[in-house]
């Protein structure tokens, strides 16, 4: 127990001592001041007269979202193709079939929307140039996008008054040259020289002690294992994701991709607040998410390493916590930080299977999705938090009689109604898919389709609740993680996964770049003694508050109804 603490407090040190001057570092990029990789101006420059950019023209943030969605659109269609078409493709030396429409229509908007849920197995879905040429590739520039959208959030707050907020294509390039290649570089030659395959060879074939023929996949892992957790990405090469020996071989490279998959979330944080010049405000933001992370992690520790209350009745022991469904290489406490991390950041990647937690850890997981703010995606974790934050200093001015202000902008209603819009869209994606998906496995489970609903569930009850919960939960979220007990490769699950992840996506990154872009073109008001400072212990504890208040009212119902049930039924 000791051993695994001290593994978990020196992972979290370790991201800090990397994230912090990370940020530093991307806050001078992003501002066009020096820095140590200049030498990649030519390919950057080469990369503008090739595409027809112009990075001196300015954009507002119409603008800026106009390019963002019109490049992920064309990404949809081009995946799509070669999904369907992967088996008449090269680089496929093992025979991976071709992809259903509506598979494909699921993994293409969910590799495209960074959330990378699969309805697939991993080695046996798609091929080595689907792995490589669209999912990867994917995982760059969906990554990519997310920084480059925080990035705009940061122009609009940097001058006083502007509705110029940068070249969307610049940020964009420099988040992939400057960040996301370099990072993955050195991250995919650290898995290589510790086991895992970095190759174009085909499955290898050996033979098991109980001697069985065993035939292993193998491919371009590690390249791909770098991105999926730098980019927040998570999707697994292999199906078992991260808790696969390959891709995870020892708790050495654990650490690596734990640390991996929370530098650029937090190095955001601290980028935005040297970016604007408020170093005060982008501390007092990242003590908000890490109080957050810790208040998730402490009790799905202490619910990982109390075991199974249920074995506990039957006089069985259990010193070494819940390992159900855990690698033993790893254990509970690794899991759980595992379980924690990838849940409040829109990783979704794993190390042990979420289906065999405990009950409690399923609601912690469930929480920390539906925050989808405490440090969150690549660049787009920042502007979850941003919608918090103008509610909060919305229900603050009307606190103290005044008209909210935002970093001297005044917040109207314009604004505010957006942001009430964004933060509606959440609870209504997740309980209205939840719920469509209740009554059709209930009242239509004998249905006449290719896969009946009946038997979507391997687990009935509170817990069959939670799966499709947790299922609609980390699609809105951009999560990709799953409750693997769910039966979910069919037309119902393809399709309204699908809806959800696009609408998850792409609306939460409208929303507050354009409330950035409004608030930034209004006339500066210059700080006085009335001002509400954004960046004061009171200020976190009302943010903190409005987190906790919005995501209670909006979901405990459906946490009772699932895992909380569950919890309770086994203490019987």
């Amino acid at each position: 127990m000791n051993t695994e603490s001290t593994g978990i407090i020196a992972t979290f040190l370790l991201t800090l001592v990397i994230a912090i001057p990370l940020g530093k570092y991307l806050a001078k990029v992003f501002a066009g001041e020096k820095v140590w990789t200049d030498f990649l101006k030519p390919l950057e420059t080469g990369i503008y007269k090739l595409s027809g950019i112009n990075i001196k023209e300015q954009m507002n943030w119409k603008q800026q979202l106009k390019a963002l969605l019109t490049i992920n659109i064309l990404w949809l269609f081009y995946g799509f193709f070669v999904l369907i078409f992967q088996d008449k493709l090269p680089f496929n030396p093992d025979g991976n079939p071709a992809m259903s429409p509506d598979l494909a229509f699921n993994t293409i908007i969910s590799f495209v929307a960074n959330c990378n849920l699969q309805h697939y197995s991993g080695e046996s879905g798609v091929s080595y140039l689907t792995q490589q040429y669209v999912l990867m590739f994917l995982q760059f520039v969906s990554a990519a996008t997310g920084i480059a959208a925080a990035v705009v959030l940061f122009k609009a707050f940097r001058d006083k008054t502007t509705s110029e907020l940068g070249n969307f294509w610049e940020f964009f390039v420099k988040s992939i040259t400057r960040l996301l290649l370099p990072l993955s570089f050195v991250m995919a030659l650290i898995l290589t020289f510790n086991g895992t395959p970095a190759s174009y060879e085909g499955k290898d074939q050996f033979i098991s002690l109980q001697g069985d023929t065993v035939h292993v996949s193998r491919g371009p892992a590690a390249q791909m294992i770098a991105i999926k957790h730098l980019g927040t990405n998570g999707g697994g090469y292999f199906g078992a994701n991260s808790a696969h020996p390959f891709e995870n071989p020892s708790y050495f490279t654990n650490m690596v991709e734990l640390i991996a998959q929370v530098i650029i979330p937090i190095a955001m944080v601290i980028a935005f607040g040297y970016f604007i010049c408020r170093k005060k405000l982008a501390w007092t933001i990242f003590g908000v998410m890490t109080i957050g992370l810790f208040m998730l992690l402490i009790p799905m520790l202490s619910s990982e390493l109390g075991g199974n209350p249920a074995l506990a009745k039957m006089g069985i022991s259990q010193t070494t916590g819940a390992m159900e469904g855990k690698e033993v290489r790893f254990g509970p406490a690794a899991s759980a930080y595992w379980a924690t991390v990838t849940t409040i950041i829109s990783t979704g990647s794993v190390n042990s299977m979420h289906d065999s937690t405990m009950p409690m850890s399923g609601t912690w997981q469930l929480l920390g999705m539906m925050i989808n703010s405490f440090y969150g995606g690549c660049g787009v974790g920042l502007l979850n938090y941003f919608i918090y934050l103008i509610v909060a200093v919305f229900i603050s001015g009307l606190m103290v009689g005044r008209t909210p202000e935002f970093l001297g902008h005044k917040v109207e209603a314009r604004e505010i109604k957006i942001a009430a819009i964004i933060t509606l869209l959440s609870p209504f994606l997740i309980l209205a898919g939840t719920a469509i998906a209740s009554y059709v496995i209930t009242s239509h489970g004998d249905a006449a389709w290719a896969v009946q609903p009946k038997n979507w569930l391997n687990n009935p009850g509170f817990h069959g609740f939670s799966e499709m919960l947790y299922e609609m939960t980390s699609s809105n979220a951009n999560n990709g993680s799953g409750f693997e007990g769910l039966g979910d490769n069919n037309i119902f699950w393809n399709l309204s996964t699908g809806i959800v992840i696009f609408l998850g996506r792409f609306l939460p990154i409208i929303g507050p770049v354009a409330i950035a872009g409004l608030l930034g073109a209004k006339k500066f008001i210059p700080e006085s003694a009335g001002t509400l400072k954004t960046d004061t212990k009171t200020f976190a504890l009302m943010t903190f508050a409005v987190i906790l208040v919005l995501n209670a009212l909006s979901y405990f119902p459906a946490l009772t109804l699932g895992p909380l049930a569950e919890y309770f039924t086994m203490l019987k």
